[in-house]
């Protein structure tokens, strides 16, 4: 069985956001932990996708430009470079403590999302920007089996497709 993420919705000034999704999907422990889907092809100095793919949600790194899932699921990414059009991107990642999982503190750490790290990358603040934001976390199980400790922060533009990155796009 496929070890899941979470995209989860944050609750934001005030307002609540009705429904986390949460991911389903099966696969061998092989395909997490690196014998199956493989990394998208990156630049050796910048780490940037340099040719389109389908990875593993595992390989998804800081960023990577991504289409938006049909299904709405994230048990795997398709990963473009940022220069072409794409739906999503990964701006910011953060590293959460070891101990026991709690649904508290992915939430709390979840909130960094649209905090001074929206802002750095935006340059506006979230709640003065028409840009969206979601995490993607761990669960439960892969906390607990796959020491996954990393929420990535995944900026949308509503509006539609963008080609290049949302850094610095003030609005």
């Amino acid at each position: 069985m496929m070890k899941p993420r979470t995209r989860r919705a944050l609750a934001l000034t005030g307002a609540a956001v009705a429904v986390s999704v949460a991911l389903t999907g099966c696969s061998t422990i092989n395909n997490i932990l690196g014998g199956g889907s493989a990394d998208a092809d990156r630049d050796e100095e910048t780490g940037q996708v340099t040719e389109g793919s389908n990875i593993d949600i595992f390989n998804l790194k800081l960023g990577d430009c991504k289409m938006e899932s049909p299904s709405g699921l994230i048990q795997d990414a398709d990963v473009v470079p940022c220069d072409e059009p794409h739906d999503e991107e990964v701006y910011y990642e953060i590293t959460m403590a070891d101990g026991e999982f709690s649904e508290a503190d992915v939430d709390a750490a979840s909130q960094e999302c649209i905090g001074d790290a929206y802002t750095s990358f935006v340059g506006i603040a979230y709640e003065e920007s028409a840009l969206e934001v979601y995490p993607i976390t761990p669960t439960q199980e892969t906390w607990d089996q796959l020491d996954d400790r990393i929420v990535q922060c995944v900026i949308i533009d509503p509006a539609g497709q963008t080609t290049g990155s949302l850094k610095g796009a003030a609005r």
